[in-house]
C-alpha cells in the first residue's frame, strides 16, 4: 500500500488503482507485464471523476451545436480517503463478477445457446436467445453489447431483456468481448482501429449481426443496438459506422462515438466529458440514459450523444417531461421529434443514479432496480423506428 500511497500523492491515480487491483488479487507488484495491461484496462476505474452537476434540470441541446461537460473541480481529498476510495473502486470495478448471475428459467421452445463468429479481424463468441413464439412472419433482433467485466449472461440477467423479447417477440444476441481483447472484457470504443466500418471490433460486431439475420426470421429493417458504458459508446460507434444496419441506437452511461482517440483522451473524455460535434449522414433515432451521479463516465457525454443522434437536424419540435419511477428515482426525458411527429431522439437523465443499468434486476450485475426500466423503455422506442431496406 506504501506504493499506492506514493503513487497517489503524485497524482497518479490510475496507476494507483492499478496496483491496488493487482494486490486484492494477491499479486506482487512486480510481476512481468501486471502494470501495464492493468493501467490499460482500469479504464472504467478512474478514480477522480470529478464532481457531477445535479441541477434541476440538463441544458438543452441545440442541434448543431458543441456540447461542453458539466464539470466542476472536486474539493481537496486526504490521502486517507484517496486511497480508501481507490481500493473501493478497484474492488468493484476491477475483479469482475462476484457471483454467477442468475438467469431465469427458459419458457417451454425458447433458447439461449452460444456461437462464435470469425472473420478477418478475429472472433468473438456470442449468445443468441430465441424467444418461444413461433410466427411465419420475421421477427426483430436487439444486440446487446454488454459493459466492462461484464458476460451475456451477466448482461441478460441484469436486464431482464429475455423476458422482454418473450414478451414482445424479438430476437436477442448478446456478443461477448474477449479477456484477450481487453482484461476486463471492455470494448475498445477508445481505439481508432475499433471506431471504423469493416475493421476491428465494428466488422466483429456487424458481422455477429449479420450471421444471426442470416440464420433467422429476422426482420431486416427492424434490427437495433445498445449497450452499457463501454458496450454503450461501442454501441454509438455502431449506429455511425453502420447507419444502413442498424434502425435505432441505445446508449446507457456510454459516450459518443469519436470520443478519443487514445487512452489519454479517453480518460478525458469520461472525467470531463467528450467534445465532439455531430458527424453528417443518415440520422439513427437514439435513445440515451445517464445517472446524473455516475462517477465514472461523466453524464455530460449524454449530451453530446444526444447532439450527435440529431445530427444538425432543424425544425424538431422538444418536449421536457418530469417523472418518477414508483419507488424510486426520479427523471427527465426530453424528446426531439420531427415534423411528422416521430421521434428522433429521447434523453433520459436519472436524478441520483450512478453508473448502472435503470431499472435492472440484482441478478445481474452494475444495474440499480430503482428505474425507470431502461430495457423496457428501450423497446418500446426500438420498434417504433424502421428502416425501409
Amino acid at each position: 500500500m506504501a506504493e499506492a500511497t506514493r503513487l497517489i500523492q503524485l497524482g497518479k491515480l490510475v496507476e494507483a488503482t492499478a496496483l491496488i487491483q493487482r494486490m486484492l488479487h494477491g499479486e506482487r507488484s512486480g510481476d512481468p507485464g501486471a502494470g501495464a495491461s492493468n493501467v490499460i484496462d482500469a479504464e472504467y476505474t478512474v478514480l477522480d471523476a470529478g464532481h457531477v452537476s445535479t441541477d434541476s434540470s440538463p441544458p438543452e441541446v441545440q442541434p448543431g451545436a458543441q456540447v461542453k461537460a458539466r464539470h466542476t473541480p472536486r474539493p481537496h481529498t486526504s490521502l486517507r480517503e484517496a486511497v480508501a476510495r481507490a481500493a473501493a473502486l478497484a474492488k468493484l470495478f476491477g475483479d469482475g463478477l462476484s457471483s454467477r448471475p442468475v438467469l431465469e428459467p427458459l419458457p417451454d421452445g425458447a433458447s439461449f445457446t452460444a456461437a462464435t463468429y470469425s472473420n478477418a479481424e478475429g472472433s468473438r463468441d456470442y449468445k443468441l436467445y430465441i424467444p418461444s413464439i413461433r410466427s411465419r412472419e420475421r421477427l426483430p433482433l436487439i444486440v446487446m453489447l454488454h459493459g466492462c467485466t461484464q458476460t451475456p449472461d451477466d448482461f441478460a440477467a441484469g436486464t431482464r431483456m429475455n423476458s422482454l423479447a418473450e414478451e414482445h417477440g424479438f430476437f436477442v444476441v448478446y456478443p461477448a468481448q474477449h479477456s484477450l481483447a481487453n482484461a476486463r472484457r471492455c470494448w475498445n470504443w477508445f481505439r481508432p482501429d475499433d471506431q471504423r466500418r469493416g475493421q476491428g471490433e465494428p466488422s466483429l460486431i456487424a458481422g455477429i449481426t449479420c450471421e444471426v439475420m442470416r440464420q433467422h426470421q429476422v426482420d431486416p429493417g427492424r434490427v437495433y443496438i445498445t449497450g452499457l458504458s463501454a458496450g454503450g459508446a461501442a454501441a454509438a460507434i455502431m449506429g455511425q459506422a453502420y447507419p444502413d444496419l442498424y434502425a435505432a441506437v441505445g446508449v446507457h452511461s456510454g459516450l459518443p462515438s469519436g470520443a478519443a482517440s487514445d487512452l489519454s483522451s479517453a480518460f478525458d473524455a469520461m472525467r470531463r466529458g467528450a467534445k465532439v460535434t455531430e458527424r453528417p449522414g443518415r440520422v439513427v433515432p437514439a435513445i440515451i440514459f445517464h445517472g446524473e451521479m455516475d462517477p465514472i463516465v461523466n453524464p455530460s457525454n449524454s449530451d453530446a450523444l444526444a447532439a450527435q443522434a440529431l445530427g444538425g437536424a432543424t425544425g424538431l419540435q422538444r418536449i421536457t417531461e418530469h417523472g418518477q419511477a414508483p419507488d424510486g428515482h426520479a427523471y427527465v426525458r426530453i424528446t426531439y421529434a420531427d415534423q411528422k411527429g416521430q421521434t428522433m431522439c429521447e434523453h433520459w437523465s436519472i436524478r441520483g443514479a450512478g453508473h448502472a443499468w435503470s431499472g435492472g434486476s440484482r441478478s445481474g450485475s452494475h444495474t440499480d432496480s430503482r428505474g425507470p426500466d431502461a430495457s423496457r423503455e428501450m423497446v418500446r422506442f426500438f420498434l417504433q423506428h424502421w428502416t425501409n431496406e
